[in-house]
C-alpha cells in the first residue's frame, strides 16, 4: 500500500495533507474558504428600537412644548387685543401636530372657545374658528366664523340699552322672543304681549312682531291699532338693536335664532382682524 493509501480520506472543504519537497507531510487548505463566524444581528436591532423609540419621545415631547407655547401664545394676543380682562378664560385648540404647521408657517385651524365673554353691555359664550391662521408677519386669516350664546338675562341686559323697549319684560320661546307692557286707554290698563322674530340685517339685531296679545287674547296687528290707535305703533313695530359698538368692527352679524332657552348668533369674521388695530376697536352704530 502507497503512502498516498494511508492518507486518511477528508470532507471536502477541509484541510489535507501535501508532501513537502523533503518528503514530509502538512495540512493545506483545500482551496475552498472555511465559513465566516456568524455575526449575531439582534444587538443591531435593539439599538435600532432604542433609537426610534428615543427619536418618537422627542418628538411627542417637542410637540407638547411647541403646543403649549402657540396656545398660550394666542389666548393672551387675544385678550390683548379685544382688551378683555386678563383672567378671561379662554380654551384653544389647535388641531392636528403643531410642528409641521410651525415649519409651513400656517396653523390650519384655530378653535377659541370662551364663556361669559364681556363686551360692554353685550355679554355671551363666544366660539371662533378660524382656518388659515398665518404665524408670521401681518398676513390675513383665510376665514373665521364666530357665534354667541346669550340666555334670556344677557339678552335682557342687551335690550336695556334699546330707547323705550320694556326690556325687563324680556322671556324667550322659541322661535321667538317674547315681551309685554301695558297701555291706559279710557282709564282702563289693557295688558299687551309681543312675539317678537329676531333676524339679522346689515349687521344689526331686528325684532319684527309676529303676534300680538291682548288683554290675554291673541289678536293681529290690526286690531291692536284699532283698539289702542296711535299708542299701538309702540309695540306694532320692528325693533332696531345696532350692536355693532360693543363688538369688534372685525365682527359682523349674519343671523340670529332663539334655540330653547338660549339667543344664538352667527358672525362673519373680517380676516385682517388679527393685525389691524382698526378691526379690533369697536365698531361705531349709525
Amino acid at each position: 500500500m502507497s503512502d498516498a493509501d494511508d492518507q486518511p480520506t477528508l470532507p471536502l472543504g477541509h484541510t489535507q495533507p501535501r508532501q513537502t519537497a523533503d518528503g514530509k507531510w502538512v495540512l493545506a487548505s483545500s482551496g475552498m474558504p472555511a465559513p465566516a463566524p456568524r455575526r449575531r444581528i439582534w444587538p443591531w436591532l435593539v439599538a435600532f428600537g432604542v433609537v426610534v423609540v428615543l427619536g418618537i419621545v422627542a418628538w411627542f415631547a417637542a410637540e407638547a412644548v411647541a403646543r403649549d407655547i402657540v396656545t398660550d401664545t394666542i389666548r393672551d394676543q387675544v385678550v390683548d387685543q379685544l382688551d378683555l380682562p386678563a383672567d378671561q378664560q379662554i380654551d384653544v385648540d389647535v388641531p392636528g401636530a403643531i410642528i409641521p404647521q410651525l415649519v409651513v408657517g400656517t396653523l390650519g385651524e384655530v378653535r377659541l372657545q370662551s364663556d361669559d365673554v364681556p363686551f360692554d353691555t353685550f355679554v355671551g359664550d363666544i366660539s371662533v374658528v378660524a382656518r388659515d391662521v398665518p404665524i408670521r408677519g401681518d398676513g390675513e386669516i383665510g376665514s373665521a366664523q364666530a357665534s354667541a350664546v346669550m340666555d334670556e338675562q344677557q339678552l335682557r341686559d342687551l335690550l336695556a340699552a334699546v330707547e323705550g323697549f320694556p326690556a325687563d319684560s324680556v322671556g324667550l320661546a322659541a322661535p321667538d322672543v317674547t315681551m309685554s307692557t301695558e297701555f291706559e286707554v279710557f282709564g282702563l290698563t289693557i295688558p299687551v304681549g309681543v312675539a317678537l322674530t329676531p333676524s339679522a340685517a346689515e349687521g344689526d339685531i331686528v325684532l319684527t312682531p309676529s303676534s300680538f296679545q291682548l288683554a290675554g287674547a291673541e289678536v293681529d296687528a290690526d286690531t291692536v291699532r284699532d283698539q289702542l290707535g296711535p299708542v299701538a305703533d309702540v309695540v306694532a313695530r320692528d325693533w332696531s338693536v345696532c350692536i355693532a359698538a360693543y363688538l369688534p368692527a372685525g365682527l359682523t352679524l349674519t343671523g340670529i335664532s332663539v334655540v330653547g332657552d338660549t339667543v344664538e348668533a352667527d358672525f362673519v369674521v373680517d380676516g385682517g382682524i388679527a393685525s389691524d388695530p382698526g378691526l379690533q376697536q369697536n365698531g361705531t352704530c349709525g
